[in-house]
């Protein structure tokens, strides 16, 4: 009996380690799988934008692949945290959201995670269940809890102290909360992205303190945006809704660079999409064709969050626009990638031929008449990553171009 045990929790953890970056404390979430009993596994997701991303969906793919090992997902909606604001990764403090904001945000949240998770089973609460009734002695126990000194090893932290930015007293409550919603939830495991690392461990300790066992932590990478540089975010203006029309699922999927093509699927496919994994083999050893690799990618995005039909529909008109437009006979042209890995966009367009000067370009993507990969250039400082992109200027003006 007890060999069995081991066997299928030996199972469980090997599962939960693929496309994890860390698990901290697995020795003693081994003690607990091997129990047998459902671990209570918890997902915190401040409603600071209305609207989930598919970078959201990568923590909430490993939240549902733990549902269907039979353990209790637990989605927390930071309603309490949001009014603070995360400072992970911030060079700034973020601007404060209203309680009616934070509301308006929350209500869709669930709806949206359900497209990933099992909502149904999973256990929904809202942070401010328990701050908004917490004392002012609490909060001050709480914080007695940790130093400055702890709080001020955070590499955001850190860095904005040594520059002089300021640091509000307020941001360093962030993961003293974070860390107290665990101890609410007497959560057995917390899963997050890379940049959350500091405040998931955070989390163990205050639990310890509180005279709980610690949870296990499991970090999974973050999904970079359609920028290719930064991670996803909808204040940066790269990210993909999961809300988002078909049309603007696929077509902008349609637009990333080969590259990013392949880490994408390989965070985004989470245990899914078998039959194109020898076709994504083979492109990682500069083999086979990335343009339909790439076709597959953007329709499964789309039946993931809006069907079969949908995907249909969408791709059809991706292929009717792109025949209408570009010559299929276009010459693929070469120019080298800077020290970056990057061309700058209005560099690019003057050395293809396309405009006559960097002037004429920024003109250009001002008029809103440049279209990079079937998507409309907006940001004259864009810069291209390595791989192949279609351009477009006004009605007439095409090329192809590989970077790199």
């Amino acid at each position: 009996m007890g060999s069995g045990r081991e066997a299928e929790a030996d199972r469980q953890l090997a599962l939960l380690r693929e496309g994890a970056i860390d698990v901290f404390g697995e020795a003693e979430l081994r003690e607990r799988l091997v129990q047998g009993r459902p671990l209570r596994v918890k997902l915190g997701m401040d409603p600071s934008a209305p609207d989930l991303h598919l970078g959201h969906t990568v923590v909430l793919g490993k939240l549902r692949q733990l549902q269907d090992l039979g353990h209790q997902a637990i989605l927390l909606v930071g309603d309490f945290t949001a009014r603070i604001g995360d400072p992970s990764g911030r060079r700034k403090t973020r601007p404060a959201l209203s309680a009616e904001e934070v509301r308006r945000n929350a209500a869709t949240y669930v709806e949206q995670a359900g497209r990933v998770i099992d909502a149904p089973r999973a256990e929904v609460r809202m942070n401010g269940e328990w701050m908004e009734r917490m004392s002012p002695d609490e909060l001050v126990r709480l914080c007695s809890r940790y130093t400055v000194a702890r709080l001020l090893e955070r590499d955001d932290f850190a860095k904005r102290y040594a520059s002089g930015e300021p640091i509000s007293v307020h941001e360093l409550l962030y993961p003293l909360v974070q860390a107290y919603d665990s101890v609410a939830l007497r959560a057995d495991v917390e899963l997050g992205g890379t940049d959350q690392t500091f405040n998931l461990l955070v989390g163990r300790e205050i639990q310890r303190d509180y005279g709980q066992a610690p949870q296990a932590v499991v970090t999974v990478p973050l999904l970079v945006g359609t920028d290719g540089r930064e991670k996803m975010s909808k204040s940066l203006g790269n990210a993909i809704g999961i809300t988002e029309e078909p049309e603007e699922i696929y077509g902008r999927t349609m637009s990333i660079s080969d590259e990013l093509m392949l880490a994408w699927f390989d965070l985004l496919a989470a245990g899914h999409w078998g039959e194109l994994r020898a076709e994504r083999e083979r492109l990682g050893r500069g083999e086979g064709d990335p343009l339909r690799f790439k076709q597959a990618l953007a329709r499964n995005l789309v039946v993931r969050f809006c069907g079969e039909e949908a995907a249909r529909r969408a791709e059809e008109r991706f292929r009717r626009a792109a025949s209408r437009e570009a010559p299929e006979d276009l010459a693929e042209q070469r120019l080298d990638a800077g020290p970056s890995g990057e061309r700058g966009l209005l560099e690019t367009l003057v050395a293809l031929g396309l405009v006559a000067s960097s002037s004429e370009a920024r003109r250009l993507v001002a008029q809103r008449a440049v279209a990079l990969d079937d998507g409309i250039v907006e940001d004259a400082a864009l810069r291209l990553p390595r791989g192949v992109h279609r351009i477009r200027v006004g009605k007439r003006r095409f090329a192809r171009v590989r970077i790199g």
